[in-house]
């Protein structure tokens, strides 16, 4: 069992920060890479960042020069700092994570609950 644990949502003004994190846990063997989607209300599910355990990194144009990814690979735990926010960047932002486990070899894509940003005056 893997299990993605986010956090650092909530609500924040135009032009203000927010850091989310997630946590991977369980039984884990490999984490490959792990990254950030969101889902704005009424829309389909965007990729907005990834990075992977060497460190190479791609983001979305949309959020390049404000959102900085990172991953402490000790912690298998990504973080997605967001300054400069929009109130287009309000979204259920998603954690997403590839990796191997214990039990079977096979590359495998987890997701995270969900946390929500809100960016509004």
């Amino acid at each position: 069992q893997v299990q993605l644990v986010e956090s650092g949502g909530g609500l924040v003004q135009p032009g203000g920060s927010l850091r989310l994190s997630c946590a991977a846990s369980g039984s884990i063997f490999r984490v490959n890479g792990m990254g950030w989607y969101r889902q704005a209300p009424g829309k389909e599910r965007d990729w907005v960042a990834t990075i992977t355990n060497a460190g190479y990194t791609n983001y979305a144009d949309s959020v390049k020069g404000r959102f900085t990814i990172s991953l402490d690979n000790g912690k298998n735990t990504v973080y997605l700092q967001m300054n400069s926010l929009k109130p287009e960047d309000r979204a259920v932002y998603y954690c997403n994570a590839q990796l191997i486990t214990l039990s079977s070899p096979l590359l495998t894509n987890y997701w995270g609950q969900g946390t929500q940003v809100t960016v509004s005056s």
